[in-house]
C-alpha cells in the first residue's frame, strides 16, 4: 500500500489549524489541545516544519508558531517533503535515485512519468485548499497523459 505516514498525516493536520487562524502565533500547547494529539508528537511535528521553512517560531509571551508563508503557497508536496523526504514512486525517479537495474528493467520511463503526475498533482493542492472544509476539485484528467522527461526532448 502506498500511504503517508502519520507524521506526515499530522503535520497536514497541524498546519492546517495554524492557516485557519493565522492572524496569531499558536503555541505548541494549545496545538496539540485543539487537534487532540500527544504535545511530544505535536512539538517534534513543529520543529521538523520550522526546519523545512513552513513555520516560523518565536519565542516569549507574544511568541509561537506561524505560516513562513501563505497558505496558498505552501502546497501538499511541501509537507510531504517536509516529512518524508523527496516525494518519487520508485528508487530511480528522483534526482538523487539509484537503482542497478536501470539499464535493463524497462519501466524505469514510466515509472519517471507516474512520479512526475503524482508530484504535478500534489503540487497543485494547497494547504488553504487543505485547511478549507470544501472538497478539493481536483483535475478529471491526470496530468501524465501531458507528461514529458527530459531525455523525451534530447
Amino acid at each position: 500500500m502506498l500511504k503517508l505516514s502519520r507524521l506526515t498525516d499530522y503535520a497536514a493536520v497541524i498546519l492546517a489549524q495554524i492557516a485557519r487562524h493565522p492572524e496569531q502565533p499558536h503555541a505548541a500547547t494549545e496545538l496539540a489541545e485543539t487537534v487532540q494529539l500527544p504535545h511530544p508528537t505535536v512539538s517534534k511535528t513543529l520543529k521538523m516544519l520550522v526546519k523545512a521553512g513552513l513555520l516560523e517560531s518565536r519565542r516569549g509571551a507574544q511568541g509561537g508558531y506561524s505560516l513562513a508563508r501563505p497558505a496558498s503557497r505552501i502546497t501538499a508536496i511541501d509537507i510531504i517533503t517536509a516529512i518524508e523526504g523527496p516525494v518519487a514512486m520508485t528508487e530511480c525517479s528522483h534526482a538523487e535515485g539509484d537503482c542497478d537495474l536501470l539499464a535493463t528493467c524497462g519501466v524505469s520511463d514510466n515509472w519517471q512519468r507516474v512520479s512526475l503526475a503524482v508530484r504535478t498533482l500534489l503540487d497543485s493542492v494547497t494547504l488553504a485548499h487543505l485547511a478549507d472544509s470544501a472538497p478539493i476539485k481536483l483535475p478529471v484528467q491526470l496530468p501524465i497523459q501531458s507528461v514529458s522527461l527530459a531525455a523525451d526532448t534530447a
